[in-house]
């Protein structure tokens, strides 16, 4: 199967849209084959704003209206806990907003963008998927990331070469209570960086310090400028740590 019969099997469907490569790529295609594909942004404190600015502009240039649903995913107990399985019940939780909303829209049929490339040993929330009945196009066709990405480049998606994102939740410990306030410090001190030019990296928490993983290449940029990343994150951590395995 491709994503031509994949669409012409399931012509109306709801996406949760990330605005990420993959989920561009297949509200992309469901587009091109004329399906009637409605896109939804699960509006969480786990996600940087930047997600949803540049869910909002691969939807405004696809011209496709995108609906948003804001939940407060810390109001569930089990998740602001943060236990090793955190990823399941968050995913059946947003998903479960999802499905409420798209059905009530008359779309019975919701699609992600897992691709082929996702290890499900490695992501518990796609155990929650399936029990959600959620359907993955890009994973179910074959395709991998590189793929994808190759394929949206020559699309003319913006996002092509966007680095994969784990949310904020992520850069938190597992068992490690997380708090809205923990994650904006989180999300602050990322910024900042990017600021500075630093891409692909993650700013993860220890004890009330900052681990900086990021590609070796960006080494000897952070060694450089060591005493600038400290000044500008100072204000959200005690220290900052660069962590010297490559991420």
């Amino acid at each position: 199967m491709n994503l031509q019969d994949f669409f012409t099997e399931n012509p109306k469907c709801a996406i949760a849209f990330s605005g990420g490569v993959d989920s561009a790529y297949l509200l992309y295609v469901g587009k091109k084959y004329g399906a009637d594909i409605q896109a939804y942004y699960v509006r969480t404190p786990f996600q940087p704003n930047f997600e949803y600015a540049d869910a909002l502009t691969l939807c405004d240039k696809m011209n496709i209206n995108l609906k948003t649903i804001e939940y407060d995913v810390l109001s569930e107990r089990i998740i602001a806990d943060n236990p090793q399985n955190r990823c399941y019940y968050c995913k059946k939780s947003l998903f479960s907003q999802l499905t409420e909303q798209s059905q009530k829209d008359g779309y019975n049929l919701i699609i992600d963008g897992t691709n082929a490339s996702d290890n499900a040993d490695d992501r518990p929330g796609m155990k929650a998927l399936e029990e959600l009945s959620v359907r993955s196009p890009l994973r179910e066709c074959g395709l991998t990331k590189d793929k994808i990405r190759e394929l949206s480049r020559k699309a003319g998606l913006f996002v092509w070469n966007k680095p994969a994102y784990a949310c904020l939740a992520a850069r938190i410990p597992t068992g490690t209570h997380i708090t809205k306030e923990l994650l904006n410090r989180v999300e602050h001190s990322e910024d900042r960086l990017m600021s500075m030019g630093f891409s692909d990296f993650r700013v993860r928490v220890f004890d009330n310090c900052a681990r900086l993983q990021m590609k070796e290449n960006q080494f000897i940029q952070a060694a450089e400028q060591r005493k600038c990343i400290s000044e500008k994150l100072r204000p959200y951590f005690d220290a900052v740590f660069l962590d010297m395995e490559v991420r």
